[in-house]
């Protein structure tokens, strides 16, 4: 199974929560050695400009007509 959490620092260390369900599903307990892939995600900028509207033919025009 795999999940996306975010880090937490404790001290001077950082720690993640494994999920309820994939605890369960995978059959944990407490003091059981596990093997964690690291892979960081980027942050996505959908939705970054929202109310921009969308880009226009008048638009494209104006850019090119900016760079002379």
């Amino acid at each position: 199974m795999e999940a996306i959490v975010k880090t937490r620092k404790i001290g001077g260390s950082l720690i993640v929560t494994i999920l309820k369900a994939i605890v369960e599903h995978e059959g944990l307990t407490e003091d059981q050695a596990v093997k964690i892939d690291i892979k960081k995600i980027k942050k996505s900028r959908f939705g970054m400009f929202k109310g921009i509207g969308t880009f226009t033919k008048e638009d494209k025009l104006k850019g090119q007509l900016e760079k002379k």
